[in-house]
């Protein structure tokens, strides 16, 4: 009867070990499957770009450009650009500071402006993608023709070299002055050979313009600046560049971040259909969409 009992114990103890190591395996298992689950979750993370942190961007901008910019931002933080809109009221800072490094981009100038500028000051910076034309409008409180400028009329026109030599050409365009024939977009008022009116051609900062609207009898005034002071090139423009004019406003980086993920993608959304739809029922014809 001892022999019984002590074999029974035996063999209820051996069970008991042998499922306590079973549970052990199964645990080890459990938690090896677990470790393993995680660390591919966390591999996932780190290859799924949305859960990534948002790249920044600082783009300095004029209106309208600014306002392009910002319709755009939302877009462009779903795929993982922060954009942070710095805005001017001057065409010289945005790209001092885009070439030292205090900006990632800009949008407000035209490309002859930009080889004016890297000429002149040493800079590199490069056009990344057209986006829009504003054509250059000429503005009046006193008249409401050009037949009506009198004799002796005073003409204020941008004086920074590219939008100057624009404006000249947009004059001779309405018969108003004659040009030398080599004179192109650096024209100078030393290349007017005929003025039948006896214009009064005064240079300004192209951001003042607005403002001496009632001091001069004509303006030639960049559109940003324009309906910034709640003029309508369209309606308010005694006349206007055509739609075809080659001053096609640009998205401008450095050399070395033009082809980043970040600035690429900002690039796309400035020529995306949305965009063109917003510049077309926003602007009605002040901007053009060039793609």
């Amino acid at each position: 009867m001892k022999k019984w009992t002590l074999s029974l114990l035996t063999l209820v103890l051996v069970m008991v070990l042998a499922a306590c190591g079973n549970n052990a395996a199964n645990n080890g298992a459990a938690g090896n499957t677990a470790g393993e689950s995680s660390a591919a979750e966390g591999n996932a993370a780190e290859n799924n770009p949305t859960s990534a942190e948002p790249v920044k961007l600082v783009v300095g901008a004029t209106v309208p450009h600014a306002d392009i910019l910002k319709f755009i931002a939302p877009k462009l933080k779903e795929e993982g650009v922060e954009l942070e809109v710095k805005e001017f009221t001057d065409y010289v800072q945005p790209n001092v500071q885009l070439y030292e490094k205090e900006l990632d981009a800009n949008y407000f100038q035209h490309q002859p402006y930009l080889d004016e500028q890297n000429a002149q000051n040493g800079f590199d910076l490069v056009s990344v993608v057209g986006v829009h034309v504003e054509p250059f409008g000429a503005y009046s409180n006193k008249f409401k023709s050009v037949e009506e400028l009198p004799d002796g009329a005073k003409v204020a026109i941008p004086n920074d070299p590219t939008n100057g030599g624009r404006a000249l050409l947009l004059l001779q365009k309405q018969g108003l002055i004659k040009l030398n024939d080599g004179a192109g977009i650096t024209a100078t008022q030393k290349d007017i050979v005929e003025n039948p009116k006896n214009l009064k051609i005064i240079e300004a900062d192209a951001a003042m313009l607005p403002r001496q609207l009632a001091e001069v009898d004509l303006a030639l005034i960049n559109t940003n600046y324009a309906l910034e002071a709640k003029l309508n090139p369209t309606k308010d423009a005694l006349f206007i560049e055509d739609k075809d004019s080659p001053y096609t406003n640009i998205l401008v980086a450095r050399p070395d971040n033009k082809d980043s993920d970040a600035i690429q993608k900002l690039a796309k959304a400035l020529t995306s259909d949305e965009v063109r739809t917003f510049i077309n029922d926003t602007y009605e014809g002040a901007l053009v969409p060039v793609f």
